[in-house]
């Protein structure tokens, strides 16, 4: 009998494996503005569900990280729902606050700007499978603004 227990588990398992699944990725990340104690930068991330039936996202985590230092993170909680088969544009505001940008004084250097790595999680909720994780690693370069970006 656990035989048989075992061999269904591994079908249902295969078959989950085998089942197309929500994919995303970083389209952009750009200076949204300026605040009295940081800096915010809005990541556009597309992801796209393959599913015929909209899905929850229940929640996004996010890491940015600069000279092997993380400089902000955070968590959104319940930020909507992926469209049905469709590629839905979610956006992740990143606070970053100027007291870690005086410590990055020498990343930012003469070309103005922040060598990153930016970690997201976004969490979904399947039907059957339950919460299913996308991670996605993004690595770049973003430009601090200047005081015509500023009051543009």
């Amino acid at each position: 009998m656990s035989q048989l227990l075992n061999k269904a588990k591994n079908f249902v398992s295969e078959k989950v494996n085998e089942m197309a699944k929500p994919e995303a990725s970083v389209s952009n990340v750009d200076f949204k503005r300026v605040s009295k104690d940081s800096l915010e930068y809005l990541v556009k991330v597309a992801v796209r569900n393959p599913y015929s039936t909209s899905i929850p996202i229940c929640e996004i985590r996010y890491s940015f990280k600069s000279a092997s230092r993380e400089i902000a993170s955070g968590t959104i909680p319940d930020p909507g729902f992926l469209k049905s088969k469709d590629t839905t544009m979610v956006d992740v505001p990143v606070k970053v606050p100027y007291s870690i940008l005086m410590s990055l004084a020498r990343d930012i250097g003469a070309d103005w700007d922040i060598d990153y790595q930016l970690d997201i999680s976004l969490i979904i909720d399947l039907p059957v499978i339950g919460n299913f994780t996308i991670p996605l690693s993004h690595t770049g370069e973003i430009k601090l603004p200047t005081l015509s970006t500023m009051f543009a």
